[in-house]
């Protein structure tokens, strides 16, 4: 039991205020100062937002059978997506002689199609690190958008208290904004009824399948990148990045995020893990908080 409330108190002793002031200046934890938020990019916000549109499109595209109710109700963008499918359908042709007809894929098959990798959460090669996030197939070049941080948005005034108890996946960004990447028990509670009182009908302003074993967006595995070792130095890095007012509609159903406060209009503040090396299949990905 005092083992147990040990490592309770060790996960969430950085968050009690006067254990923090009485242990400033002993260094414990490192801090970075970063004056401009372009400081801390490693690649461009427009890079990211290609990259996302790009898989996001792609997703769309392979589960359009599903997506009917959708484009019943925006006619103008079905046009645009029409052209994506028949394409799809004549480069399925081409491929395979012997089955004509559009092979739905897996999200993981449309992640490698789309951006030549696939990744996968499994148990971690570090030791006592739980479940961690490997490149499974293909091959990930420098620079590359490889995961999404997904969770329920904080702002700095908003109640998390109770959610941080235990909780080793509450990421603080740069601004303040904190997010609670946290797939279990109050944490998996309060983003599922935030994103059920974000839908406008057919239309998800969020994706909740990162709670559960079926990712319909592949990126959404951010959470689970694991620290860097003494053994293992780090090869990815988080980059915050703050998703447009103008983002399609049609393709927020695969952003894994939700701000808490329904009233609050700005950007959902997203985080993506930029690429520092190059990694091959089945190379674990390590990350420095």
């Amino acid at each position: 039991m005092l083992r147990a409330l040990r490592r309770r108190w060790d996960s969430y002793k950085h968050r009690f205020v006067p254990w923090v002031a009485l242990n400033l200046r002993r260094k414990r934890r490192t801090l970075r100062y970063v004056p401009e938020n372009s400081q801390d990019k490693i690649i461009t916000d427009e890079d990211v937002f290609a990259t996302l549109m790009k898989v996001f499109k792609a997703l769309f595209v392979n589960d359009f059978s599903r997506q009917t109710h959708i484009l019943a109700l925006l006619p103008e963008i079905k046009c645009k997506y029409l052209e994506l499918v028949t394409a799809e359908l004549e480069r399925s042709k081409v491929n395979s002689c012997h089955h004509p007809s559009k092979h739905v894929f897996s999200p993981e098959e449309v992640l490698f199609n789309t951006l030549g990798f696939s990744i996968t959460r499994d148990r971690s090669s570090l030791v006592s690190a739980g479940t961690g996030v490997f490149v499974t197939k293909g091959f990930v070049p420098k620079g590359t958008v490889v995961s999404m941080y997904p969770g329920t948005v904080y702002r700095k005034y908003e109640p998390i208290f109770f959610q941080s108890l235990g909780n080793p996946f509450i990421f603080r960004c740069i601004d303040g904004v904190l997010i609670d990447g946290n797939d279990k028990g109050l944490s998996r509670a309060v983003y599922r009824s935030c994103s059920r009182r974000d839908q406008l009908g057919p239309f998800q302003m969020s994706d909740v399948s990162w709670l559960t074993a079926a990712l319909q967006n592949p990126l959404a595995v951010g959470q689970y990148v694991n620290n860097c070792s003494y053994e293992k130095a780090a090869n990815v890095c988080y980059q915050e990045f703050d998703v447009p007012g103008s983002f399609p509609v049609e393709l927020k159903q695969y952003l894994p995020n939700i701000v808490y406060s329904h009233d609050i209009q700005s950007f959902t503040n997203d985080i993506c893990i930029a690429q520092k090396t190059v990694l091959q299949a089945m190379v674990a990905l390590q990350c420095d908080l």
